[in-house]
């Protein structure tokens, strides 16, 4: 028999998310609220969308095994992670194609339906998420110090650029590879410039990417901001431009206090983007400023849970149930 249950809350994120997603579900509960996962990656293949039209208005379901959820019953949503959908091994090949875009258009309009609390609203997190030029615009509009910045596709933009920071700068890709902090799976590091580097630049019409100047830095700065509420792991990482291509096992993350002035900027800054979380990016320079690099609205911070203790998952759930009972 089908069952439905009221009062909830919905936790999207992916099949292989561990130790973050059940932390958070374990602190919803005791509030008093359910955190229903729901595996995006799995959408087609475990999942079934419901969409009637009756003469009282629409009705949205979404339908797991035995468990109905009815989109009135979500009182929250927590987004988490949106990954790529799984295509059964069974389909044939020539509907990939289909069942990739019909599946996605359904699950969209299903979580549009939603017109509840989020945290973060998808289409913000999203639209701040894939725009690193929008991330530094922001944060230099509310006081932070920012590196200078070059996105371009043309090789003697780029050499000038160099040329004009005496050598010392750094080239990234707009978009992040790799899924996880660790660096696993495809992945480009930030990577120093070097001289006998620089012909290669007559290849950014290829691929654009973005040089920066080169920041010494004291210390390496993971910031959560949870609606307010600050969680900052440091680091002093192997003399390596981006941490994460070296050991991880050797790096001792630290807790770090930011001072208040810096925390107020980011919460500006976080307000403007209209974000309630994000993992931001900082340097610690030699001289004592903080530099912002980037915000990630679906960045990891479960090993700052882990490893300094961080209520992080706490504050997420308190947060978002505040919002809820704001908002009811």
């Amino acid at each position: 028999m089908l069952f439905v249950n009221f009062s909830m809350i919905l936790c999207i994120t992916h099949a292989q998310d561990t130790f973050t997603i059940d932390r958070v579900q374990q602190k919803l509960e005791t509030l008093g609220y359910e955190g229903f996962r729901f595996n995006s990656d799995e959408f087609g293949t475990k999942y079934r969308l419901r969409y009637r039209l009756h003469s009282t208005g629409p009705q949205y379901q979404l339908q797991c095994g035995n468990r109905v959820i009815d989109s009135r019953e979500i009182e929250g949503v927590w987004y988490r992670k949106l990954w790529d959908l799984q295509v059964p091994p069974s389909l044939d090949p020539a509907f990939v194609p289909a069942f990739l875009k019909e599946y996605r258009t359904s699950l969209h309009i299903f979580l549009d339906s939603l017109d509840v609390p989020w945290i973060n609203r998808m289409d913000l997190d999203h639209a701040v998420g894939a725009n690193k030029l929008l991330q530094l615009t922001s944060a230099q509009a509310v006081g932070l110090s920012v590196p200078q910045t070059l996105f371009s596709n043309h090789a003697e933009d780029a050499i000038r650029f160099f040329d004009d920071h005496g050598g010392d700068v750094v080239v990234k890709l707009h978009g992040a590879l790799s899924k996880t902090m660790d660096g696993k799976g495809d992945f480009f590091p930030t990577t120093r410039l070097r001289k006998e580097d620089v012909p290669m630049l007559e290849s950014l019409s290829a691929c654009p990417m973005i040089l920066q100047e080169y920041i010494p830095k004291e210390r390496e700065l993971r910031v959560v901001y949870a609606d307010g509420d600050f969680f900052t792991g440091s680091l002093r990482a192997p003399d390596l431009t981006d941490w994460r291509t070296g050991n991880t096992t050797l790096i001792q993350w630290e807790p770090y206090e930011l001072p208040p002035a810096v925390c107020q900027r980011v919460h500006d800054m976080m307000l403007s983007l209209g974000l309630q979380f994000g993992a931001i990016d900082m340097i610690l320079k030699p001289d004592g400023e903080h530099v912002f690099l980037e915000i990630n609205p679906q960045g990891e911070w479960g090993m700052l849970e882990k490893y300094l203790g961080f209520p992080i998952a706490a504050t997420i759930a308190e947060k978002l149930v505040n919002r809820i009972e704001q908002h009811g």
